[in-house]
């Protein structure tokens, strides 16, 4: 059972990495203003590419920052376990 979940995860893996397929994710306006810009030889599409970069770096950026802070505000110190010397018996 335990292979086949593996083999299932495989397959679909592999099936999202074989049907990659590009996409435009811009608007009509921006995607042909860009273009011009770019075959005319300014640097707008760099810039373009940059911006959508922060903007996707953003939110992973804001929720490392407020899971480090949650880490050192709760994490537990000098937890004393008062743990017994016997061997435990599971009977």
């Amino acid at each position: 059972m335990k292979a086949y979940k593996i083999l299932l995860i495989l397959f679909v893996a592999g099936m999202l990495v074989c049907s990659v397929e590009a996409v435009s994710a811009q608007c009509a306006m921006c995607t042909a203003s860009v273009e011009s810009n770019a075959k005319s030889g300014s640097t707008t599409a760099n810039g373009l590419n940059h911006g959508i970069m922060y903007l996707l770096a953003a939110p992973y950026l804001a929720v490392a920052i407020v899971g480090y802070i949650w880490y050192k505000k709760y994490r537990r110190k000098n937890v004393d376990l008062n743990m017994r010397d016997e061997k435990l018996h599971l009977n």
